[in-house]
């Protein structure tokens, strides 16, 4: 796991002087070595988080041995070892890296197909003058780009990006990612919020030479869809079983200290079960506590740990630990970001750095097996009573309590068309596309356009749809980007082996009925999970990884209301219709509206990115 930056020129916009302190605003990534490499068109620089071959013989930039190919590279190909006995790939190395840079070397782009892992890749051809960028199947590692059509520029951070001086001095708002932000929470899945600094597309390529750049997709979920789905509850156990055990056999190669984030849910306890089971030593797991949260689950993590046998550590942190974490986000994510529970990610991910380096997590079971009770909304807005009576059933739910109103924004669509992201961006509390239009200044509205409704080779349900939007969007935008960036604030290497391609291809092809069986969500998952700890640790309700944020936006945050939401400060940013803010804000403190704390907490963020980065 490390960091990296660079940059490929014609005209000098970047200088190799500014390297250094490009690679050093992303230190955290890799604190065990810092490496560069310049030529008179391109330059590189690395930070090192050594796991995997701990001798500088595998410090980065990579070079062959004939000096005409260079490479950086981000993550772990896991199934190294079987590319190299299958290749016959002589080393002088046991790291992952040498046998990534040496396939490229011999295969080019077509090296990616034998690749099984994250991975964010820059490798650069001396004499063809040419560089390709290369981002994993699911986006698991980060990678960005800045281009305005004539210089670009690469890094893992969008923070690097910004230490070249060129890019700072000339950096604007992007618009559009904006309203996605107050539609989505996060900032889409090609844009930033910033102009001309984009995202990779997770499973592509870039090509960057003297004639620009081309961006080609080697992978896609929606390619992954077959006519015809995985029937049989037996056969697909056993495969499903089969696939995680040998996901966590990979992810388990570390030459560091390594254990699991567990939560005592349905993910995290499979993961560690089955990490479990493949090791002679007691696993580290780690879970933390809120003192004050009624939704504390870690007595279902201590349970599970007590029956697994692992090396347990539990936290119970103050809402003061909490709360002091809260200025950082916008250095942490480097664009507004509205997922709160970033906060109790960083404080596991401290907490487990004090004696691991390397961590699997659970991560992506509620997108592959429909864990979420937004696909239940799928499912009843396609009826045709919802469909004929959602105006007045949304208008006298609205009448209710928070929890009633929330269901009534939901039902509160305008567009059938854009139903996915209007379920989604309801159900976490955050802006419609109506309400960005009355919130935002009006010359700063604009269109939001997401695939809602891909082209696949089967007709998928409203629910299986729903499940492939949040896949391609919420995980990939929001909780990978949320954990990378929590845990790499501590240099902690985060694994996720549900997110393994192979264990994605099957899901994306199960059978509905096999990941919600009655009111059983994620079924087949838990299946496999009961074959390693007893069900009736399970019988619970799902209650997610928070902080009570909108109980401190009426208390110890409400600092930031009066800072951030004020009238000069609304006026002087420029972003917001003053007039809707304060009406916000007034529903927000009486009380009776506690669902609108994300919309209060999205535009805060918003005000102090803009406060920070541009009026200062």
């Amino acid at each position: 796991m490390c960091g990296f930056a660079g940059y490929y020129s014609l005209f000098n916009s970047f200088s190799n002087n500014e390297l250094e302190s490009v690679g050093g605003s992303i230190a955290s990534r890799g604190p065990d070595y810092q490496g560069v490499y310049s030529d008179e068109r391109v330059g590189l620089v690395h930070r090192r988080l050594k796991i995997i071959d701990l001798s500088d013989d595998a410090n980065q930039p990579m070079l062959s041995d004939d000096g005409r190919y260079v490479m950086v590279y981000n993550g772990e190909v896991y199934n190294y070892d079987d590319i190299r006995r299958e290749q016959q790939i002589p080393v002088k190395t046991s790291s992952d890296t040498e046998i990534v840079f040496k396939t490229l070397i011999s295969d080019g782009i077509d090296a990616v197909e034998t690749y099984n892992g994250m991975f964010a890749i820059a490798f650069y051809d001396t004499k063809e003058k040419k560089m390709l960028l290369i981002r994993d199947r699911m986006g698991v590692k980060p990678l960005y780009y800045f281009w305005d059509g004539t210089n670009f520029a690469f890094a893992s951070e969008i923070k690097a990006l910004l230490e070249f001086h060129f890019i700072k001095k000339n950096k604007s708002i992007n618009y559009t990612a904006l309203n996605e932000f107050l539609h989505l929470g996060y900032t889409g899945i090609e844009g930033t919020i910033y102009t001309n600094i984009y995202k990779v597309p997770a499973g592509s390529y870039i090509e960057v030479s003297e004639n620009g750049i081309n961006i080609q997709s080697y992978w896609s979920t929606y390619n992954c869809i077959q006519p015809e789905t995985i029937d049989d509850f037996y056969s697909a156990k056993e495969i499903l079983r089969d696939l995680v055990e040998q996901s966590v056999r990979y992810r388990l190669k570390s030459d560091v200290p390594y254990g699991t984030f567990l939560s005592g849910g349905i993910d995290s306890s499979l993961v560690t079960a089955v990490a479990q089971k493949n090791l002679s030593t007691r696993l580290n797991t780690f879970t933390i506590a809120f003192a004050e949260n009624k939704y504390d689950e870690s007595q279902y993590a201590r349970q599970v740990a007590e029956y697994l046998g692992t090396n347990h550590t539990e936290m119970t942190v103050t809402q003061k630990d909490a709360l002091n974490l809260i200025p950082s986000i916008l250095d942490t994510f480097d664009e507004p970001f509205a997922d709160s529970s970033a906060i109790p990610t960083m404080l596991v991910s401290k907490l487990a750095k004090t004696q691991a380096t390397m961590i699997l997590s659970g991560d992506g079971g509620d997108e592959l097996f429909m864990g979420y009770g937004a696909y239940r909304w799928a499912e009843r807005l396609q009826k045709q009573s919802i469909k004929l009576l959602h105006k007045p059933l949304s208008f006298f739910l609205r009448q209710g309590n928070s929890w009633s109103k929330r269901g009534g924004n939901v039902l509160n669509y305008t567009n059938s068309e854009n139903i996915p992201s209007h379920i989604f961006s309801q159900e976490q509390c955050l802006f419609s596309r109506k309400e960005i239009s009355s919130i935002l200044n009006p010359d700063l509205v604009r269109d939001i356009h997401l695939n809602e409704h891909p082209k696949v080779a089967r007709t998928l349900s409203a629910a299986e749809n729903q499940a492939l939007f949040d896949m391609n969007y919420y995980l990939r935008e929001d909780l990978l980007p949320k954990v990378d960036r929590s845990s790499m604030k501590y240099s902690l290497e985060v694994r996720v082996p549900l997110l393994d391609y192979t264990i994605v291809e099957f899901a994306l092809n199960l059978n509905e009925k096999l990941k919600v069986h009655g009111d059983t969500q994620k079924y087949l998952l838990r299946q496999v999970l009961y074959d390693y700890v007893p069900s009736n640790l399970f019988v619970r309700p799902k209650w997610g990884f928070s902080i009570p944020l909108e109980k401190w936006l009426q208390t110890d945050l409400s600092f930031l209301i009066d800072d951030y939401l004020n009238d000069n400060l609304i006026r002087k940013t420029g972003i917001f219709n003053q007039k809707e803010v304060r009406k916000l804000v007034r529903k927000f403190k009486s009380g009776r509206n506690g669902y609108l704390y994300n919309r209060i907490w999205q535009i805060i963020l918003i005000q102090k990115f803009i406060s920070d980065k541009f009026n200062k």
